[in-house]
């Protein structure tokens, strides 16, 4: 089942076009990496699933239903934003207070309980506490909430490793009992590496990738090899990128491993290493057809 669906949506503000027919779809119960370079649309098209900004053209969509003005759909949708809001005298039990009235499968027992992983005084205001004390709060009351759909743009900025993963694990907990889907926007791929298992890489308001992560992975890989002397490689190899350093070079070549290896058995190389991209690579070298590819620049 799609639990969230952008369909050909478009939105511009004045002459710059944020998104440009942009399709994406978000299965239920997946953690879906939405990622890609400074003003690829990324905010943008989570303003739209969280119903902020009405599309300009296209649908915007949440299990079928039109998420825009849709106060029961808007119900189901919790958004941690990089900058969490709070009301200026606030403190977090205020919020809790707040949040419960606004999401009606709000768990005032689990806000009880959760104490223990957030250690904040839950009577002091809000802007009193640092960056990363606000993110905590930010992630106890919607934790407490319980959404059905979590969305998180730039999630974890701001707290210390340990809190990270005590936060990671709170949200896949929840990923596994409950099927709760999460959005999530990073520049922090190496992190989410570890907790995604679908990914849109988005460029010029468009997905040029949509896929899990065990497909890409599967699809792409990296070959690192050295040949005997005088050898090349073989013509017609789908190489998405290559370095040499001495004698060794490497390769991202699409395809399996099984598949990259029998391509460079006929060279006979002397030496030959197969291994699956990371996330970033995969980010880089995706968007290397569109010129994102790291630059060497002359200095």
């Amino acid at each position: 089942m799609n639990m969230i669906e952008l369909k050909a949506v478009t939105k511009r503000f004045g002459k710059a076009t944020a998104l440009d027919a942009l399709d994406l779809t978000v299965p239920q119960g997946a953690v879906y990496a939405l990622i890609g370079p400074n003003g690829a649309g990324k905010t943008t098209a989570i303003r739209h699933v969280t119903g902020m900004l009405r599309p300009d053209a296209g649908e915007v969509l949440l299990s079928g239903e039109p998420i825009f003005e849709n106060v029961p759909v808007k119900e189901r949708i919790y958004c941690i934003p990089d900058e969490p809001w709070y009301f200026p005298m606030a403190t977090t039990r205020d919020m809790m207070e707040f949040t419960g009235r606004m999401y009606p499968r709000f768990d005032a027992l689990r806000y009880k309980r959760l104490r223990d992983a957030f250690v904040l005084d839950e009577n002091r205001p809000l802007r009193r506490l640092s960056r990363g004390q606000k993110k905590q709060a930010a992630f106890w009351l919607a934790l407490s909430a319980r959404p059905e759909v979590l969305v998180l743009d730039e999630p974890v900025d701001g707290l210390d490793p340990v809190m990270r993963r005590q936060v990671w694990s709170l949200i896949m907990e929840d990923v596994a009992e409950d099927e709760m889907t999460v959005l999530v926007s990073s520049h922090n791929l190496r992190e989410l590496e570890d907790v995604c298992d679908h990914v849109g890489i988005l460029q010029k308001g468009r997905c040029i990738l949509e896929k899990s992560v065990a497909e890409l992975q599967g699809s792409t890989v990296k070959v690192v090899l050295a040949l005997p002397e005088g050898a090349a490689l073989p013509d017609g190899l789908p190489i998405l990128h290559r370095s040499e350093a001495g004698r060794l070079q490497t390769l991202i070549l699409r395809g399996t491993e099984a598949e990259a290896a029998a391509l460079l058995r006929p060279a006979g190389p002397v030496f030959l290493e197969t291994q699956p991209l990371t996330l970033e690579e995969i980010f880089i070298y995706e968007l290397g057809g569109v010129d994102y590819a790291v630059k060497e620049l002359l200095l």
